[in-house]
């Protein structure tokens, strides 16, 4: 177990040598106070990793030294002491942001347990934070951006599958960003020192695919004058993004199958087995589970890739990233264009929230461009959108609810009134989807 820092706030004597003397057997670093008073002075002196807090204290309560602390440093972690007939108390402590409690009398085991496991959350959670962290940094640079929960399931899926070796297979539409997602994988790996290579499947015709994927010797066909690396070659050591990969023959489909499971590759027309090292991450705006049911993909290639899944959202389904998502692009454009284009009118971002997006981010990434172009004056107008007449005036509030619940109302009939699937192809949880069910007065049709 760790060692940590921790502060004993007790005010009976023999019960804060007790508690010190066993957390200084199991190493850890401890400190003490008798009062609330004492104890707050020390919090503002020091930072401690975990408080172990009596409830009963004389002069300033512990409840009311929990309130402070929190007040302070949100995240502190404390441990309520309590007797059996305060256990009201504790719960309600726990209610306040107390990390747990311990019934009076405890062996020093069970205090271990509680601190080794408290411990062990705030480790966790840390490296959480750092994954996200990392996501965040890499995502935005690579313009993945987005606070909606849909986005948010993104970061999370990339910051657990990106240090592994692991397969990696991302579906959506044409425009959600798939491209960005590979890179942020990539750029949170291990493999980050090495190249990314992508490979756009959909533009390379099935005659040249093979040696654009494995190379070929010198002679090895009419027109191989030289000698050429592949691009598995080229991705030795880092990460080959299979982009449409929905659009192979079947033919290549056998010949990556065999590279995955071989892990060796020969170039066109050469001998020599050379290494397949590098991470595979494939992306596809085709459904490929139909593909392998009606025979157009290998089931056991799409199996190879299919280890993890990250799904793309499309942007009519997480519009409330859409502010976000303009701001960052007239940021960008606005000073490539040299344009003095500081924001986004109000009747402007109303159109581009009432917009289904086919094309998705990459629909209103060139939307952004294009009115930065042709706009005049400080702001964007909704006449310098590329996406229709704006909707009539009226309260914004008013007509993005009417929006929400049509747009609801239709997903919950194509689902067949499922609310879990409803729900995650909404980007949201089931209790959010049955406040808005609630809300707007949506009713299953008989």
């Amino acid at each position: 177990m760790a060692a940590a820092r921790i502060l004993v706030v007790d005010d009976e004597l023999i019960m804060r040598e007790s508690l010190a003397r066993w957390l200084e057997r199991d190493g850890h670093a401890v400190e003490t106070a008798a009062s609330g008073e004492e104890a707050l002075a020390r919090c503002r002196a020091a930072r401690y990793e975990i408080l172990l807090l009596d409830i009963k204290l004389e002069g300033m309560s512990g409840l009311e030294v929990l309130r402070r602390v929190k007040e302070d440093d949100p995240d502190a972690a404390v441990i309520m002491i309590t007797a059996y007939g305060s256990i009201p108390t504790a719960i309600e402590a726990m209610k306040h942001g107390a990390a747990d409690y311990l019934l009076k009398p405890f062996e020093p085991e069970e205090l271990g347990v509680v601190i080794e496991n408290l411990l062990r959350r705030q480790q966790q959670a840390r490296e959480t934070l750092y994954l996200r962290e990392r996501v965040a940094e890499a995502a935005r640079f690579e313009n993945l951006i987005g606070q909606s929960p849909a986005m948010q399931e993104v970061f999370r899926l990339i910051a657990d599958v990106a240090p592994t070796d692991a397969p990696v297979l991302i579906d959506g539409e044409t425009g959600t960003g798939k491209g960005l997602a590979a890179r942020a994988v990539h750029s949170l790996s291990a493999r980050r020192e090495g190249p990314f290579v992508a490979v756009h499947c959909a533009a390379i015709p099935e005659t040249l695919m093979e040696s654009e994927l494995f190379g070929h010797r010198k002679g090895a066909f009419t027109d191989a004058k030289e000698t050429k690396r592949g691009r598995l070659e080229m991705a030795h050591g880092g990460t080959l993004f299979l982009d449409e990969i929905g659009e192979v023959g079947m033919r290549t489909q056998i010949d990556l199958l065999r590279v995955l499971e071989d892990g060796v590759f020969y170039r066109v027309g050469g001998t020599q087995p050379l290494e397949a090292d590098f991470r595979v991450v494939a992306a596809t705006n085709l459904d490929l589970d139909r593909a392998v049911r009606e025979g157009r993909f290998r089931e056991d290639l799409f199996y190879r890739l299919n280890v993890v899944r990250i799904t793309m959202p499309p942007l009519r389904r997480r519009k409330q990233d859409i502010p976000l998502l303009a701001e960052h692009f007239l940021r960008r454009y606005a000073l490539e264009a040299r344009r003095p284009i500081e924001r986004i009118g109000r009747d402007a971002l109303d159109a581009m929230m009432v917009h289904d997006w086919p094309g998705n981010v990459r629909e209103l990434e060139n939307a952004i461009e294009r009115a930065v172009v042709v706009g005049k004056g400080p702001q964007i107008r909704a006449e310098d959108l590329p996406i229709g007449r704006p909707v009539p005036p009226a309260a914004p509030a008013v007509r993005l609810e009417e929006v929400e619940r049509e747009h609801i109302r239709r997903v919950l009939d194509e689902s067949g009134w499922n609310i879990t699937r409803c729900a995650r192809l909404l980007g949201i949880d089931r209790s959010t989807l049955y406040g808005k069910i609630r809300r707007y007065g949506l009713r299953k049709p008989s």
